[in-house]
């Protein structure tokens, strides 16, 4: 099962406070890992534009993308520029193809930009994609974390999604500390994860389930998010979300990361894991 019709949202507005001075201009986002090139050599990219060719190669094709105000480099990098392939192409530079086959997909999509004045959460920003998303279900992918099994991951959700009718499906690992996460506490019903309940950066986790920032929705998470106040760090926060869904009644399901490699760049710490593993992956066979 493909998951066309899917739509994309991807928050990528953060200030990237514990990545400065890096991020003071740039978003983290931006920021570049390694990846394996059309012609199999080694190369970086940016890895929102790793997990938007990831979405793209699932059959994703509507994107919302979720910006700061000031930070124009993503939308800047998302804007083909025919000049510059021109340069490439003279040069006669190995990546040409990586090029052009990134603005083809560029072209065969719908990137819509939603601007987030200030930084009011991650809830927030999903908050404020409710017009552009309308009624359609969607998925909400964090911009700064990317998973090498990710279009598996993304396959299995939404095959779940719609068997079940589910109002949302979540996507959990096994941690040894998930206090600096959401956490989801589940229990099997039918060989089904049903999730009892969520909470953000709890001191004393109820699991050891984080969630990876990688959901699948309807449009019900819009109302709740609307129902809640801003919870951990004065924000906005999804779980909360999530949270009063399962409240009103909702039905919440997960599923397991099988293959828990991934990377992500929101500290300097991951930010030098995610360079370990992305080249050593890049340049194996």
């Amino acid at each position: 099962m493909g998951v066309e019709g899917l739509k994309a949202v991807l928050p990528i507005a953060g200030l990237g406070l514990r990545m400065l001075p890096a991020t003071k201009e740039q978003p983290k986002e931006m920021l570049p890992v390694f990846a394996k090139s059309r012609s199999g050599g080694l190369c970086v990219k940016p890895i929102v534009q790793l997990i938007f060719e990831q979405l793209f190669d699932v059959g994703i094709r509507e994107f919302i993308l979720v910006v700061g105000r000031e930070k124009r480099a993503v939308e800047d990098h998302f804007t083909p520029d025919q000049s510059y392939l021109e340069l490439i192409r003279k040069s006669k530079n190995s990546l040409l193809s990586d090029f052009e086959e990134f603005y083809r997909r560029i072209s065969d999509s719908i990137l819509v930009w939603v601007n987030q004045p200030q930084p009011l959460g991650f809830g927030h920003a999903v908050l404020i994609c409710e017009k552009t998303v309308g009624d359609s279900p969607f998925l909400v992918h964090a911009g700064d974390t990317y998973i090498f099994n990710g279009g598996q991951a993304i396959e299995k959700m939404y095959r779940h999604f719609v068997e079940t009718g589910a109002e949302a499906v979540l996507l959990l690992q096994e941690v040894e500390d998930p206090r600096q996460y959401g956490v989801a506490e589940v229990s099997e019903v039918g060989g089904v994860l049903r999730v009892k309940r969520v909470d953000e950066k709890p001191e004393k986790p109820r699991s050891n389930l984080m969630i990876v920032p990688l959901y699948i929705f309807r449009r019900s998470i819009f109302e709740t998010l609307k129902s809640v106040r801003s919870g951990v760090g004065g924000e906005l926060q999804l779980t909360d979300g999530i949270q009063r869904l399962i409240e009103w009644g909702h039905r919440v399901d997960a599923i397991m990361l099988e293959d828990g490699l991934k990377i992500d760049v929101g500290t300097p710490q991951l930010y030098w894991e995610a360079l370990q593993l992305s080249y050593r992956l890049s340049t194996s066979s």
